[in-house]
């Protein structure tokens, strides 16, 4: 079994990472803060100004542990990591259903329906919560729509002309976002997907969200030897994790978008812990983000049944059962990948 909770996130600037025996150190200001055992982490990711010792990255490779560097806003720049592990041949098969334009369509094919299917969900759930709050009748319409689009899926269709449902449907969950929030709306409205930069509260709590599934599912396609970097929906582009967006699509409305809503309108965060840049950019304030780590690690500690495995699991397992089961489809145990369906 995997540790769940097993990444350390380091948010304080100005922060130092050292080695100390078998153990990380963190210093701040030349006071030692925290100590862990090298061997209970499976990761480290910090943001804007932390630093690390040459030492502490060789032996974070040496016991595969993944260092990620973000910005302060979260956005991914690099990962330092040990020689890759798992199994050759696995590897290989990926590359090739890689380069197989059916191949990838199938996958591709699978990736979006769960995609869709989960923001339709979000939408339901939004309407049956919070009808009396909230323009019901708009979110059922877009979840009506995003059904013909599940359904237009099903046809014979090319990678592009997938790309092209999946813009529609991105614009129609997105178009009805702005609906699931129902309280703050003042501070916390959504017009339009804004990424590079964000350009609202929303959309910033958005932005530093995926990142952290990023850096989940691409840890988890390594865990089980497969690479990150190449996909079948999103190809290959230098420094972009295609297979790790292609993961992550399933589980962004039902993990990140969800989790979300769920801190605006539980008033867990305000406006407050946002601040606009004369560039016109938003970014999250340090409170503000460790709020919405503790929120994530304790979303990934709750339990949900598999549908496929139909079996119950931490929520923060779920990458790594989603990259198992991908693995056992490329090995030939599995005819078809199943993602991850949420009821």
């Amino acid at each position: 079994m995997k540790k769940l909770l097993n990444t350390l996130f380091v948010t304080t600037q100005g922060a130092y990472l050292c080695k100390d025996g078998e153990t990380v150190c963190v210093r701040v200001e030349s006071e030692d803060k925290l100590r862990l055992p090298i061997h209970n982490l499976g990761g480290i990711v910090c943001f804007g100004q932390v630093s690390c010792s040459p030492f502490l990255l060789g032996h974070c490779a040496d016991n595969n542990v993944a260092v990620s560097f973000m910005t302060e806003n979260g956005r991914f720049l690099a990962r330092v990591q040990g020689p890759v592990s798992g199994n050759v041949l696995l590897r290989r098969e990926q590359y090739r259903r890689a380069d197989d334009p059916a191949a990838s369509t199938a996958m591709a094919r699978s990736v979006l329906t769960a995609k869709i299917a989960n923001s339709r969900t979000v939408l339901l759930r939004a309407a049956r919560d919070h009808g009396d709050k909230t323009d019901a009748a708009s979110l059922e319409d877009a979840s009506n729509y995003l059904s013909r689009v599940l359904a237009r899926l099903n046809a014979s269709l090319s990678l592009d002309e997938m790309r092209g449902l999946e813009g529609e449907a991105a614009r129609t969950y997105f178009s009805a976002f702005n609906h699931c929030i129902t309280t703050d709306k003042e501070s916390f409205f959504f017009h339009e997907r804004s990424r590079r930069p964000p350009l609202d509260n929303m959309n910033a709590l958005l932005s530093f969200l995926y990142t952290l599934l990023a850096h989940d599912v691409a840890a988890a396609l390594e865990g089980v030897g497969l690479d990150p970097a190449v996909g079948f929906l999103h190809r290959d582009r230098p420094g972009r994790p295609g297979l790790a967006l292609d993961i992550m699509e399933e589980f962004r409305p039902f993990l990140a978008d969800r989790l979300a809503l769920s801190l605006v309108n539980r008033r867990q965060i305000n406006s407050k812990g946002f601040k606009k840049t004369e560039t016109g950019s938003v970014l999250m304030t340090d409170e503000t983000r460790k709020e919405v780590i503790v929120a994530w690690q304790k979303r990934k500690q709750e339990e949900i049944k598999h549908p496929f495995l139909d079996e119950t699991a931490p929520i923060g397992l779920l990458p790594h059962l989603q990259a198992m089961l991908l693995a056992r489809h490329l090995r030939g145990d599995l005819d078809g990948y199943p993602p991850f369906l949420w009821r």
